[in-house]
């Protein structure tokens, strides 16, 4: 088996903004093992959340090659799409909850889309809420939990179809300081029992010290790495 489940070379993103190319990602050259916990930090700006986009291959580089475990990115959008449902779970800022649905039924919505056994989803989904302690907020709608509740759902959302990949962008940045601690650790705690490779961008180096790797983004270049893979 491969130790390495991404790889990366030579990695840019450039935008256009009206007639002036921007440059946001510069030569970013990166590999990471199954398994490993790295998180990435940087100022705002630095392009932190377009890289995390280009590993869980929700982007493509402007240049460069990736793989993520074994697939390239110049796959078909189809092909792309039921990998990433299948084998990435994400968790961003903004929870990105339905609102329509309940708790139980966000979580279950990726399974949902793979057309996966729904009786074994839903068994599935009500283990996930009662690990990330919210059994009892199951029926609820997004609208009727908290900011930190809400975060928990949609972690346990990323992981229901067993990713071997959790990206988590900036999980903490809408909450405050003691419940940020708190899904923190349940992020770590999950990682543990799982075992998937985790991968999160932070400003908060408390948050970042508790991966095994830091990779520190400047101006769209890796300024520097503590740890290793």
């Amino acid at each position: 088996m491969n130790d390495f489940i991404i790889r990366c070379e030579n990695i840019t993103k450039k935008y256009t903004d009206g007639k002036i190319d921007v440059a946001v990602l510069k030569g970013i050259s990166l590999d990471i093992k199954r398994g490993e916990t790295v998180a990435v930090t940087g100022p705002s700006g630095a392009g932190k959340s377009t890289l995390l986009h280009i590993l869980g291959l929700m982007d493509k580089p402007t240049s460069g090659v990736i793989f993520v475990d074994g697939l390239n990115d110049n796959l078909t959008e189809k092909t792309l799409s039921n990998f990433r449902n299948e084998s990435i779970g994400f968790a961003f800022q903004f929870y990105n909850l339905l609102p329509e649905f309940t708790a139980l039924e966000n979580i279950m919505m990726p399974s949902i889309i793979l057309e996966k056994n729904k009786s074994e989803s839903k068994k599935k989904a009500h283990k996930l809420i009662s690990e990330v302690g919210l059994a009892s907020r199951a029926e609820h709608l997004p609208s009727e939990l908290s900011g930190g509740e809400q975060q928990r759902i949609a972690i346990a959302r990323a992981l229901i179809n067993s990713p071997q990949i959790f990206i988590a962008d900036e999980p903490t940045g809408n909450l405050d300081k003691a419940t940020g601690e708190k899904v923190i650790d349940l992020i770590m705690q999950l990682r543990s029992d799982y075992n998937f490779t985790l991968i999160l961008a932070t400003h908060n180096e408390e948050v970042a010290n508790k991966c095994s790797r830091k990779i520190k983004l400047v101006d769209g270049q890796i300024e520097a790495v503590k740890g290793s893979g």
